[in-house]
């Protein structure tokens, strides 16, 4: 039969009727168009330890090419719980409670699919990472936003213990916070605890930042905390790590129950990750330098991207956390944050991300995000172009 007497099909219903292509795909094709310096998309532009590739392709000669276990290497779980006791204090089985995952995302939607069920509510912090919403649609259950106070995005506890419902299954929460750049500290973390004690509320903390914390602060993983901690579904990531962002590896520690149900889920999605990956980074992770040494290596390169940009215009925001740069542009222009940020790739030469990208419903605050994980030729290129405004 010619193809051509055949009908097209219609297409299902979507799953995601809302999304469509990603702010960040935009602003990088638009970079790379314009010959503009990309500090849009969070990924370093500077090679990883060469080290970690040597351990990887060692893994690769030495037979480590089939199938691991599906909840990932025994070695590299071993290092992960050992290396979570000692920063943290907390105890995790390697063996029953943590999973390795193909990335932060994939851990953060297995999270929400083992858990979350149709007609559940999530409460999400906004802005937040743009995998949230979605995530929580394809669960079948109901995003609840509560915002960040700005101009500094500071935990509102009172609109946060008014969105809880009987409906209320999950919060999520994130730190060192992407995109602002806050962290949570030890009172947020307390008064986190106070307000879910005695509920059975879960809680999906992404800390994929965990190891880029600032001016002597440390990182406030839930693990620290024992009422948290019970009911937590802890995230993190290799690649924002140790600067392998194209590798798609991380983790998850949780519960054994919690785990258990989140590998109910993983088996069928990805079954596991990529095996001599896994052997290479247990191999790498023998020397905890790379981690302990990588706030000093990024606040190095936050202090020099802060100090170029104080002699424009833009109002800078804290950066306590993370390897992102939020500025006020108010005194720039009264353009919305999307125009701005497409202005500025065009005219300036300098890609930027607009905040409100990462709300439910866009929302205006006139801030734009850049990212700082590049090469200092790569900042000062663009903090000279910036030195325009």
């Amino acid at each position: 039969m010619a193809e051509s007497n055949l009908a097209p099909l219609n297409p299902p219903p979507s799953r995601l009727p809302n999304v469509g292509t990603t702010i960040f795909t935009v602003m990088s094709a638009l970079a790379a168009e314009k010959n503009a310096v990309n500090l849009g998309q969070g990924f370093p532009d500077f090679d990883c330890d060469p080290r970690i590739v040597d351990a990887v392709t060692h893994a690769m000669r030495t037979g480590h090419n089939q199938y691991p276990p599906m909840a990932g290497v025994p070695q590299l779980r071993q290092a992960i719980a050992a290396k979570i006791a000692k920063l943290y204090e907390h105890t995790y089985d390697w063996n029953t409670e943590i999973t390795v995952t193909a990335g932060a995302t994939q851990g953060l939607l297995t999270a929400i699919l083992c858990a979350v069920h149709p007609g559940d509510e999530v409460i999400v912090l906004e802005p937040c990472y743009d995998s949230y919403l979605p995530a929580i649609e394809l669960a079948g259950a109901t995003a609840v936003p509560v915002t960040l106070e700005a101009p500094l995005f500071r935990i509102p506890f009172d609109k946060l213990a008014a969105a809880i419902t009987p409906r209320t299954r999950m919060i999520m929460i994130n730190t060192p916070h992407n995109p602002t750049g806050t962290i949570w500290r030890e009172e947020d973390m307390q008064q986190l605890a106070d307000l879910l004690a005695g509920t059975d509320i879960l809680l999906l903390s992404d800390e994929v930042y965990e190891h880029m914390v600032y001016d002597g602060q440390q990182h406030e993983s839930v693990a620290r905390h024992p009422e948290l901690a019970r009911r937590s579904f802890v995230v993190s990531s290799f690649g924002k790590t140790y600067h392998v962002t194209g590798w798609k590896v991380g983790f998850v520690a949780a519960p054994a129950a919690l785990s258990n149900e989140f590998r109910k889920v993983h088996q069928f999605n990805v079954f596991t990750v990529n095996t001599p990956v896994q052997y290479g980074l247990a191999d790498y992770m023998a020397d905890p330098a790379p981690y302990l040494n990588l706030s000093a290596f990024y606040q190095a390169k936050r202090d020099y991207f802060r100090a170029g940009l104080a002699g424009t215009r833009f109002k800078l925001l804290p950066s306590d956390g993370t390897y992102f740069q939020c500025v006020d542009y108010s005194a720039i222009s009264d353009m919305s944050e999307a125009d701005f940020s497409m202005w500025l790739t065009r005219e300036i030469g300098v890609a930027a991300i607009p905040v409100s990208a990462f709300y439910s419903t866009p929302r205006e605050s006139g801030v734009v995000r850049f990212c700082f994980a590049k090469k200092e030729e790569t900042l000062k290129l663009a903090l000279d172009r910036l030195a325009k405004l």
